[in-house]
């Protein structure tokens, strides 16, 4: 008997290629690009994978940068992105370029994110008085409020 999760994915472009870990103990699976892509400085662009998922129920594919393209200039602008279970269409990746000049190239076959899947449990929100919440140190303290010294 395997553990072992098995998400089925589709070619919806003649050129993409499957996910694939960089190294055996990697915990994202690499993604390439299908097409050359310009990335210009500050603007959100949609580059596309050729590839579509099904990914199990009860999981969720996050779509993070990969640290070299970051070390470029090469940012993803919403951090992470999430593929739900019951997305079917193409994986893109929004890219952005905070580096050097107006923009940069992105070649055809290039890696450029990874993808984890990580499972998401089963939640339900109950409203509450905001006195049931309990008490903790940090309290309401936001934004910076656990770095003070």
């Amino acid at each position: 008997m395997s553990n072992e999760l098995v998400v089925l994915f589709t070619r919806l472009h003649p050129d993409a290629q499957p996910p694939v870990q960089g190294s055996a103990l990697a915990a994202g699976w690499d993604l390439r690009t299908v097409e050359t892509c310009e990335i210009k400085k500050g603007i959100s662009t949609k580059v596309p994978t050729g590839l579509a998922v099904s990914i199990p129920p009860g999981y969720e594919g996050q779509i993070r940068a990969r640290s070299s393209l970051g070390a470029k200039g090469i940012i993803l602008p919403n951090g992470i992105g999430t593929i739900d279970a019951d997305y079917r269409g193409q994986i893109h990746v929004l890219m952005t370029w905070i580096g050097e000049g107006d923009s940069t190239i992105i070649e055809a076959g290039e890696r450029i994110a990874q993808m984890v899947i990580s499972e998401v449990p089963k939640v339900s929100f109950l409203e509450v008085e905001s006195d049931e919440l309990g008490n903790t140190e940090r309290g309401g303290g936001g934004f910076g409020s656990t770095g003070r010294y």
